[in-house]
């Protein structure tokens, strides 16, 4: 039986990219579900100089689902955050939280989980000077190493990197190494690492810091996303070619393959239920001991990335995870509707009892 009155819900996303009535926006899917689960939902259309009226506006709902990006824009969400943090703590719920995203949906995850079993040969520089150090003895090994700054997204600030010789670097003036960045379009360059640092001195500013990730050579072979309700896989997409796929052996760098669209299964995929079952009962587990997060505080909707690792011993498949997405998870395999709406259903009544109960 639907409530007598209905749950109040605001999708809240950038104002110059969802400006239009909500069926027409990515968002119509998403207000069906919530619909259907008796909820009425609403647009937040959001950008830091209407920001009193959008926390206006939130202060009066029972829960904000945010689909926002840390660099949407070109601007950071320092302004939103701030806003959101303050909704929150009226007992409103919102997903993601700023603070979990912080625990979650930074680059430093790929360090501080690396233990736990998805993860591999992981490093961490807080500072330029720190990897100027750190880096030559890195690379020393020859294999290539994946840089990845703190924050971004669309592969921005994330560089595959290789000495150019296999050799014991000394220093970073006498390195010479080949890189290529992320960013759709780019082709690979060589130059000395001094060089290489100073592309890479914005993002230290801040809290910037960068996180150094060995190369899985496997990555030609594509890359699957765990699209999550809280702590259940909800789907699956699988890219055959992403950023950083090398080119066929003898081509010239520049005809290195660009990314692919993402096809979107659901959850019971048969190829990826050790994958499922791993997640669910191991790693998120572990994930949410180390950092503090209640199953209730994970977003409704969240996803991992994980490139394929070496074989193990049985030759089955191991898993090593890229990049876990919380800020603006978009699109995603309808199969996460309807536990996306009945998530929310549930968060947003437990914190509207809360809220009662304090008045």
């Amino acid at each position: 039986m639907k409530p007598l009155i209905a749950p109040r819900v605001a999708i809240l996303s950038p104002r110059e990219r969802d400006a239009q009535p909500p069926q027409n926006t990515r968002f119509a899917k998403v207000y069906e579900a919530l619909n259907a689960q008796g909820i009425s939902v609403e647009p937040a259309l959001y950008h830091d100089e209407v920001c009193a009226a959008v926390r206006g506006q939130l202060m009066r709902v029972d829960g904000v689902l945010v689909w926002f990006n840390p660099d949407e824009g070109g601007r950071d969400r320092s302004v939103l955050d701030a806003m959101l943090r303050d909704v929150a703590s009226a007992g409103v719920f919102v997903s993601a939280n700023p603070d979990v995203i912080l625990k979650l949906g930074t680059k430093e995850v790929l360090y501080q989980t690396r233990d736990i079993g998805w993860g591999g040969d992981t490093r961490i520089y807080r500072s330029l000077d720190e990897m100027r150090a750190k880096l030559p003895a890195s690379l020393g090994s020859g294999a290539a190493r994946v840089l990845k700054q703190y924050r971004g997204s669309s592969g921005d600030g994330v560089w595959k990197v290789q000495l150019v010789r296999e050799e014991a670097p000394r220093s970073a003036d006498e390195c010479l190494v080949r890189v290529r960045h992320a960013k759709r379009g780019s082709v690979e360059e060589e130059m000395h690492l001094n060089e290489f640092l100073k592309h890479c001195e914005p993002y230290f500013s801040g809290d910037g810091r960068m996180v150094d990730q060995a190369y899985q050579p496997r990555l030609p072979e594509g890359m699957v996303r765990c699209y999550l309700v809280h702590n259940k896989v909800a789907g699956f997409g699988l890219q055959a070619i992403n950023a950083l796929c090398p080119a066929p052996p003898g081509a010239p760098s520049a005809a290195a393959p660009q990314p692919t669209k993402r096809v979107y299964h659901s959850s019971s995929l048969p190829e990826f239920q050790s994958l499922k079952r791993q997640l669910e009962e191991e790693w998120i587990p572990a994930m949410q001991r180390l950092l503090d997060i209640d199953t209730a505080m994970l977003p409704v909707l969240w996803d991992c990335d994980f490139l394929l690792g070496p074989k193990d011993a049985a030759g089955s498949d191991t898993y090593v995870l890229c990049e876990i997405n919380a800020s603006s998870v978009s699109p995603f395999p309808d199969s996460a509707l309807a536990e996306l709406a009945t998530a929310t259903l549930t968060a947003v009544q437990l914190a509207k009892t809360s809220r009662l109960r304090q008045l």
